[in-house]
């Protein structure tokens, strides 16, 4: 990871932190329950990050997706026809060709235009499909730009399902999606389909980081999508407000785990381009926090004693440099056991 890109990840998240990461009585009793009686409480936790990261802006929200939306767009080939964006939101995968291009997630509101510049430097076939890896906001949050621009949109039924409901998460508020924003068509278990010469398919992850989480793998290619099941090289964040929990997603890992060779590149939601062995590493490494979570919470440890007990110690210089510094990555492991 170079040090711009770092420099983003780092500004994101403290700026998370300061818009109330695990803040705000109502939001945090529903995604963490139990934690309003730790130190590590709403309060404790929103002052502690305003001393680390600045007030709180106004607008979250709308300062996440300014903040996100400058990030520059990177761009990796995966294949003649198969292409990565990284940047400004949940990492974004092309398939380019004359039968139309079909994108996985849409990065922010914010980075329509680039990423639009970016597609149509793939060559002159229309927009022909949107795909969501899940609800959250940073991979769905441009669907009503590509509904727009004549592309269909393809999601889990739960997806579709989140979209139409009102959300706080991570101190943001979401209002129902437009109808232009909401998936034109949904699946439940598996969808197939060919499209430029590749086979993709298309699988639902039961409850991992969200309840609405997807994979696609270019069979072909030898390209695995996990949406953000895979957070590559840093803590992960999970939703236990829309069902997940770290017990699925070390499931989601291992479903995905099962489904590359040595061969396979593994694109995350968020972090850089993977493969097999970093899948792994991200799998032991969340594996190895929740078992040591898991003992100290069954052994009657509240949050706060299981925070000072420090569990994660050993891979917060190289992991808690994400979305996450290392005692919200601990608190969503305890309170999602």
């Amino acid at each position: 990871m170079n040090r711009e890109r770092e420099r983003n990840i780092i500004t994101r998240r403290q700026l998370l932190q300061a818009g109330g990461l695990l803040a705000g009585t109502a939001l945090c009793a529903q995604m963490f329950p139990g934690a309003l009686s730790a130190r590590a409480s709403a309060g404790a936790f929103a002052r502690t990050a305003q001393q680390r990261a600045g007030a709180a802006p106004t607008d979250v929200l709308a300062a996440m997706r300014a903040q996100m939306g400058a990030i520059p767009i990177e761009t990796v080939n995966l294949a003649d026809n198969l292409t990565l964006l990284l940047g400004p939101g949940g990492n974004v995968v092309v398939l380019h060709g004359p039968e139309g291009k079909i994108v996985v997630d849409s990065f922010v509101q914010p980075a329509w235009t680039k990423l639009k510049q970016a597609i149509d430097g793939m060559g002159n076939a229309p927009l022909k499909l949107l795909i969501d890896t899940h609800w959250h906001w940073d991979h769905t949050d441009n669907n009503a730009h590509f509904h727009d621009a004549g592309a269909m949109i393809l999601a889990h039924e739960n997806t579709k399902k989140r979209l139409t409901e009102s959300h706080d998460v991570l101190g943001m508020h979401f209002d129902p999606s437009p109808a232009s924003a909401l998936p034109t068509q949904s699946f439940k278990e598996r969808h197939t389909m060919q499209a430029n010469g590749e086979s993709l398919e298309l699988g639902y992850i039961p409850p991992a980081h969200t309840d609405t989480d997807i994979y696609v793998h270019y069979q072909k290619a030898n390209v695995l999508h996990c949406g953000d099941v895979f957070f590559n090289g840093m803590y992960p964040f999970i939703d236990a407000g829309t069902g997940g929990s770290i017990t699925g997603q070390i499931a989601g890992a291992d479903k995905m785990l099962k489904m590359a060779d040595n061969n396979t590149r593994i694109v995350p939601g968020h972090g850089p381009l993977g493969d097999k062995a970093a899948l792994m590493k991200y799998r032991d490494v969340i594996v190895t926090v929740r078992d040591r979570v898991a003992k100290l919470k069954s052994g009657g440890k509240k949050l706060d004693e299981v925070l000072a007990a420090k569990p994660s110690a050993e891979f917060d210089a190289a992991w808690g440099k994400g979305f996450l510094m290392p005692n919200d990555f601990v608190t969503i492991v305890y309170n999602t056991l």
